[in-house]
C-alpha cells in the first residue's frame, strides 16, 4: 500500500467510526483521541475497520505508533 492508498483507508475508516469529523479541517499530525476526541471504544472500532477494509491488523503494542493521522498512514504504508 503506497502512502496515497494509506491516506484514503485512513480518512475512510475515521469516516465510518467518527462520521462527525470533517477531514478537511483536520491536520495530519491531530490526536486521534485527543484532538478527534474518539473515546476508547471509538478507537477499538477504528482498528477494527482498518482490520475489516484492509486486512492490516494493529496489535495493542503498536497503538502509540498510530496515535496521530500521521502516524496511522505511515503505519498502514509501511504494513499494507
Amino acid at each position: 500500500m503506497n502512502e496515497q492508498e494509506a491516506r484514503m483507508a485512513a480518512q475512510t475508516a475515521i469516516g465510518k467510526v467518527a462520521p462527525d469529523v470533517d477531514m478537511a479541517d483536520v491536520d495530519e499530525d491531530s490526536r486521534l483521541r485527543q484532538d478527534l476526541e474518539l473515546d476508547s471504544l471509538d478507537f477499538l472500532r477504528l482498528v477494527e475497520t482498518i482490520d475489516t477494509d484492509t486486512g492490516i491488523n494493529i496489535p495493542e503494542r503498536d497503538y502509540p505508533a498510530v496515535a496521530t493521522i500521521k502516524g496511522l498512514i505511515a503505519y498502514l504504508a509501511a504494513h499494507g
